[in-house]
């Protein structure tokens, strides 16, 4: 069974219907329990670093989400829940993430000399090329398209759990992993095949 970690932000019903449509068993919970007891965890996001982290924290789910991962228990995190999995976001401040991947989540910034400054947030389809072979992105052809709506992104410290970049004015990590723990910034849900390629993937892991 995959738990979807129902926290008070995120696209929760289409990433569940999402995750049935590749043949997984799906529970939307935010009891710590149920947590316990499935097979595998997916924590979407939508909105505001600190306010996921809050609704995190006033439902329990922090600590717990944090210990099963490090007990090894596979986590996928989506969009402002792949940021989660961070050490530090630096949205309206600074915030501790899950601290499951090192890094920082920061703000797009554009050169100054840039002749065209592009729009933040980052919103609409783009493209995605894999550094590393990883489970997370078997079947995904280099140069597939996703869609993305975030004004912040990942900056992973350690370059071994990047799998993919993309290019938004500079090439920022779009797909990271460290062992267990997987992050897609990204909306695999409404990517398309692209999407429910690496949702499938992450079942069958």
């Amino acid at each position: 069974m995959v738990a979807v970690v129902d926290y008070g932000a995120g696209n929760l019903r289409n990433v569940c219907k999402a995750l049935e449509h590749v043949g997984a068993p799906v529970r939307l919970t935010s009891d710590p329990h149920e947590l316990r007891q499935a097979d595998k965890m997916v924590l979407p996001g939508v909105g505001a670093f600190a306010d996921c982290l809050h609704g995190l924290q006033s439902r329990g789910l922090f600590e717990p989400l944090r210990e099963l991962a490090l007990a090894g228990k596979p986590l996928l995190g989506i969009c402002v829940g792949m940021q989660l999995l961070m050490s530090i976001g630096e949205e309206m401040g600074e915030w501790p993430g899950l601290n499951l991947i090192a890094g920082r989540v920061v703000r797009f910034q554009f050169a100054a000399s840039q002749p065209q400054p592009l729009k933040v947030p980052h919103i609409g389809w783009n493209q995605i090329t894999p550094k590393q072979d990883h489970p997370l992105i078997a079947g995904v052809k280099a140069g597939s398209y996703a869609y993305f709506v975030h004004s912040f992104h990942p900056l992973v410290n350690d370059p071994a759990h990047v799998v993919a970049m993309t290019d938004y004015g500079y090439d920022f990590p779009s797909v990271i992993a460290r062992d267990n723990v997987w992050g897609i910034q990204f909306h695999p849900e409404k990517s398309q095949d692209t999407g429910l390629t690496m949702l499938r993937n992450f079942v069958r892991f």
